[in-house]
């Protein structure tokens, strides 16, 4: 089984996030969401609610996980089995710094391999951080989260 990881904060999960998740199931049998815990990282929504959000988007699907860790990303990836490690970049900013950290994986995790999406240019502009600060001045975001998500719901 080809197994990937897709690690974020997902803070919260956006439709450039789903977006790469498709796409990744085209390369992948089976893919896990993978949450990175950063407790000195304010968020938006609590670690529980974000892997409650991305498992109801996806709790038809069985080929999509969601897990959170808190060691090395490239350490999660070999303790669940994942050949890889999938990244969305949406601009050459992103590319830059994506490119190092695949260098630097596999360095450190040589049976590794990182492979980088792009973000369809229709959701190029999409980002967590965009969703938090419109959400800080009272802006609507149903149009960055997948369909059907009410950022509510989470917000607990």
């Amino acid at each position: 089984m080809k197994r990937a990881i897709f690690p974020g904060s997902f803070d919260p999960f956006t439709r450039g996030h789903q977006a790469l998740v498709q796409e990744a199931l085209t390369l992948f049998d089976e893919v896990i969401i993978a949450i990175g815990e950063n407790v000195s990282k304010q968020h938006l929504l609590p670690l529980e609610s974000r892997i409650e959000m991305i498992r109801d988007i996806y709790n038809d699907n069985n080929r999509i996980k969601c897990m959170s860790y808190s060691t090395l990303t490239g350490d999660f990836a070999l303790s669940v089995g994942a050949q890889a490690i999938v990244r969305g970049v949406r601009n050459t900013i992103d590319f830059e710094y994506e490119r190092t950290m695949a260098q630097t994986n596999k360095r450190l995790y040589p049976s590794l391999t990182t492979v980088i999406l792009l973000t369809p240019p229709e959701l190029a502009d999409v980002s967590s951080s965009t969703v938090r600060e419109l959400l800080k001045f009272g802006q609507e975001v149903s149009n960055f989260l997948p369909e059907g998500v009410e950022l509510e719901k989470y917000t607990k």
